[in-house]
């Protein structure tokens, strides 16, 4: 039996994430972040993506392919604030599933390494997509002002 099954299947995670995009809604660091006014597409991959990763259907891959979290996330400003935040609506999710302790601590690991691992900048500033992705060294070199001798 699979961790999907173990937890309650589809119907668990659906709830899961609901509460998490119900709080993310609320977070005016998170939400600008979306690029769609309505979070349910989003709601919906992140579904597909965790039911998928804990051993059911395979709808995440089907429909989107590989994951590459990392490179979905870059053109994102997540610094260690948008982690945290992203975190603690997860927390908040997972504490209204109710899962037993082994399941709940089990998944807590997994979102809080993978949280760790999506922070792409530890710059202060910036929210939401990039308008032309995210800087390079060549443009943030062209950016700063130059010393003359």
């Amino acid at each position: 039996m699979s961790f999907y099954d173990e937890v309650g299947g589809q119907p668990t995670f659906e709830r899961i994430v609901s509460v998490f995009y119900r709080e993310v809604a609320l977070d005016p660091v998170l939400k600008p972040m979306y690029p769609e006014e309505d979070l349910g597409p989003a709601e919906e991959r992140l579904t597909w993506f965790l039911a998928q990763y804990w051993g059911g259907p395979t709808t995440y891959g089907e429909r989107r392919g590989h994951p590459r979290l990392r490179m979905r996330h870059m053109p994102f400003h997540v610094d260690p604030d948008a982690r945290d935040r992203w975190l603690r609506h997860m927390r908040t999710a997972l504490d209204e599933a109710q899962l037993s302790p082994l399941h709940d601590a089990t998944l807590w690991d997994y979102l809080e390494r993978a949280a760790y691992a999506m922070v792409n900048t530890f710059e202060p500033s910036g929210i939401g997509p990039a308008s032309a992705g995210r800087p390079t060294l060549e443009t943030r070199a062209s950016q700063e002002p130059t010393e003359t001798p």
